[in-house]
């Protein structure tokens, strides 16, 4: 490698790592054996992200460029920010990725851009990159590009031809923020985009239930990210705007990324980071709404005045602890809603309870086989050998599970 490239590499790499969105979830499993093309999505390589099904699954994840004509406040890369600026050529991204991949230090790529000259020039490089890898090299690694809300239809839709996944940024929860940080972008035009990969992709399904060669559109769908903490939304928020989003443009996944503070930025924005943890609960919270049947307003309703989550224990645990009413429950009866709901079961270990009570009736050690997290468990659910204790109130059991604060030793 070239040290031009090199150099370029450092930076734009770093500039990368503030988009979460970085992930090959659902990324269809391509084999190169007997075919013509390179790249896998199964093979072994370097942890970066991990998909539902256990895979480790690697990827080169760079920006086209840092340098950008918007002045979005938040952004390290904005126009007026002072860092160090860098560009690849398109032929450099492939060359890099193919390079890499030969190297077995990667699986595919995800490449996202500052804006150079305008949306649509943009856009034509970054499809111009995946168009290459596909159609020139052959490449059947896993592609994930970061589509730009501005540009036209036209180009996106080129996108979703060669990509495994699209994600478009809905940068903050709010319109309102969206105004008062990055004022150059509209959430109308960020949604309508959403709205037409959503078309493309549910055309492009439909069409393969009746003709297998039809064309894959964005196979692994599409996702976006959202800043946490950088403007005034609350926990109660957040998650409502992700609601809308998964029930209205069918997005496989939300990233949450806590706001941290840039060199140079608007006296607007907070001067403190946003706390990791938030950023954790609201991962939480997430999942609750899109494997355990949690609505928005039941993870937030009564956790706080400030509609924020309960930073101390996890929402699950917080929404239990509101609604002892419902609790506990025959973990040898109740349906998988109901279990899905007893804080320490996971959608795994509920599984995995309902196949062994079918053959015999299940005691607490039978479920400490089942689940680690039967701490938490205990005071939800009923069995044949245990009945929790229902005179504890829900400040006790909160204090009970919530992490004790460390102590210093000044002589040790």
């Amino acid at each position: 490698m070239s040290k031009s490239i090199q150099a370029k590499l450092e930076i734009l790499a770093d500039a990368a790592k503030y988009d979460a969105s970085c992930a090959s979830s659902g990324a269809p499993k391509r084999d190169s054996k007997g075919k013509a093309g390179i790249g896998s999505t199964t093979g072994a390589g370097i942890c970066h992200s991990y998909t539902p099904d256990g895979r480790c699954v690697s990827l080169l994840k760079i920006l086209l460029t840092n340098s950008c004509i918007f002045d979005c406040s938040y952004c390290i890369n904005r126009r007026s920010s002072n860092v160090r600026r860098a560009r690849f050529t398109v032929e450099e991204v492939v060359k890099l990725t193919l390079e890499f991949y030969k190297r077995n230090y990667i699986e595919g790529l995800f490449l996202s851009s500052g804006i150079i000259a305008s949306a649509d020039y943009t856009m034509e490089q970054l499809v111009e990159v995946a168009r290459q890898l596909r159609e020139v090299h052959h490449f059947r690694g896993y592609i994930h590009l970061k589509a730009i809300p501005e540009a036209s239809q036209e180009l996106a839709a080129q996108a979703g031809r060669y990509a495994d996944r699209l994600s478009i940024n809905i940068e903050l929860p709010t319109e309102n923020g969206l105004k008062a940080f990055a004022p150059e972008k509209r959430t109308t035009t960020i949604r309508s985009t959403m709205a037409g990969l959503k078309l493309r992709i549910d055309e492009s399904k439909d069409a393969r239930k009746t003709l297998f060669k039809a064309p894959k559109f964005s196979p692994s769908g599409q996702s976006t990210q959202m800043i946490v903490g950088a403007d005034s939304a609350n926990d109660a928020t957040i998650l409502t705007t992700s609601a809308n989003l998964y029930a209205g443009y069918g997005l496989r996944r939300i990233y949450y990324s806590a706001f941290s503070p840039i060199p140079d930025s608007s006296s607007a924005l907070p001067l403190s980071a946003a706390p990791l943890q938030r950023e954790h609960r609201l991962y939480q919270a997430d999942w609750l709404m899109r494997y355990y049947g949690f609505a928005a307003d039941e993870i937030t309703a009564g956790a706080s005045s400030t509609g924020m989550l309960d930073l101390a224990i996890d929402p699950k645990l917080a929404w239990a602890l509101r609604n002892r009413e419902k609790f506990p429950v025959d973990i040898n009866t109740a349906d998988r809603e109901v279990l899905l709901r007893v804080p320490g079961l996971g959608a795994r270990t509920v599984d995995r309870l309902i196949a062994a009570r079918r053959h015999r009736t299940l005691r607490l050690d039978d479920l400490t086989r089942l689940t680690s997290a039967v701490r938490r468990a205990r005071p939800f659910i009923i069995t044949p050998d245990h009945r929790p204790v229902q005179d504890i109130d829900s400040a006790t059991l909160h204090a009970r599970f919530a992490p004790k604060p460390v102590q210093m030793n000044l002589f040790g």
